[in-house]
């Protein structure tokens, strides 16, 4: 996936979850979309690097929108959670998804379950698959990131649905794309929803593949590159 050109600065805080001022490198300051609705823990430091796409579309009220930021040990970390499943569906495609080769008739945000909207709908003949995608920033430190960055009763939910899943006899998967440069492990992070890492070990009892894939981060784009552990 490559990015449009991107504009750096320095982040001076974000404001009401969604918007984000920025000082540009000519010393224009601006207003920024944050596509993040988490707590971004890590990722909204002041006077760190950022990077920013621009939209000429008039119909936006914001010119800007937030996409990479320099992590506090170095690399990138893209903060913008929109970009996951268009970087899965380009890996999908290609085929880096070495558990989900050979799974086509791709559909995305199908309803399901009760209340429900899955990522995207795989099938390979009869057999349907479930695949969840969840965007990962938080750093947990000793190269291992985290999920979730905050409570989520969203992603509890999306964990039961895919258990229901299972258990009806389709294949269900949460798939972590590590959007961080230098993470080489995945675990829940207990410590900020323990809920969510007890809901995750039980979605795993039940039958739920739970993958993990880093990406790799230029201020030029990003790619799904490799398959990287998950601790439970």
């Amino acid at each position: 996936m490559r990015f449009p050109r991107l504009l750096e600065g320095r982040l001076l805080r974000r404001e009401k979850r969604f918007f984000a001022a920025v000082e540009l490198a000519d010393g224009r300051q601006v207003v920024s979309h944050c596509p993040n609705p988490g707590s971004m823990k890590g990722c909204a430091r002041e006077r760190a690097r950022v990077w920013l796409s621009e939209s000429d579309d008039p119909a936006r009220k914001l010119r800007y929108t937030w996409e990479l930021v320099e992590g506090e040990a170095g690399g990138l970390v893209c903060v913008n959670t929109a970009r996951a499943n268009p970087l899965v569906a380009e890996a999908l495609a290609r085929g880096a998804v070495a558990e989900l080769r050979g799974w086509g008739g791709t559909r995305r945000e199908v309803r399901y379950g009760e209340r429900s909207r899955v990522d995207f709908l795989l099938r390979r003949g009869p057999r349907l698959c479930y695949l969840e995608v969840k965007s990962v920033t938080l750093d947990l430190g000793r190269r291992v990131a985290g999920f979730p960055g905050s409570v989520t009763e969203r992603g509890r939910r999306h964990l039961e649905e895919l258990g229901a899943m299972s258990a009806a006899g389709h294949r269900a998967v949460l798939l972590f794309a590590v959007n961080r440069s230098g993470a080489r492990a995945v675990r829940p992070a207990d410590h900020i929803d323990p809920r969510y890492g007890e809901a995750l070990r039980r979605a795993a009892r039940a039958g739920v593949e739970i993958l993990a894939y880093a990406s790799r981060l230029t201020t030029a784009g990003m790619t799904l590159a490799r398959s990287v552990p998950v601790q439970l």
